[in-house]
């Protein structure tokens, strides 16, 4: 977790140093249209499984994420976006239009 003392006096480096990576902006993309399992995520996301398990910690860590486990056999878990994470919408919608009209430069 990202302790708030230190964090970059810049907010546009806050906001790199939380999801400044791609696999964190993809898994949030895909949490943003709801719940996902963990291998949904994997699928969609094309990572590894290490490498999708340390940035669900992460963004869990750091209050973007939520994990829900739930008490089957076998195990469920569920990952979905927190109400913090949920203000990330606009941000990824702004990438996405500026993704499109670079495409189309």
């Amino acid at each position: 977790m990202i302790d708030k003392k230190d964090l970059p006096p810049c907010p546009v480096a806050i906001l790199l140093k939380l999801i400044g990576n791609k696999w964190k902006i993809l898994i949030i993309r895909d949490l943003l249209t709801g719940t996902k399992r963990f291998k949904e995520l994997q699928r969609s996301v094309g990572c590894s499984q290490k490498v999708l398990t340390e940035n669900l910690k992460e963004l869990e860590a750091n209050g973007l994420v939520i994990r829900k486990v739930y008490a089957e056999v076998p195990p469920r878990v569920e990952y979905s976006l927190s109400d913090t994470g949920k203000t990330l919408n606009p941000v990824l919608n702004s990438m996405a239009e500026w993704g499109e009209y670079y495409r189309n430069l």
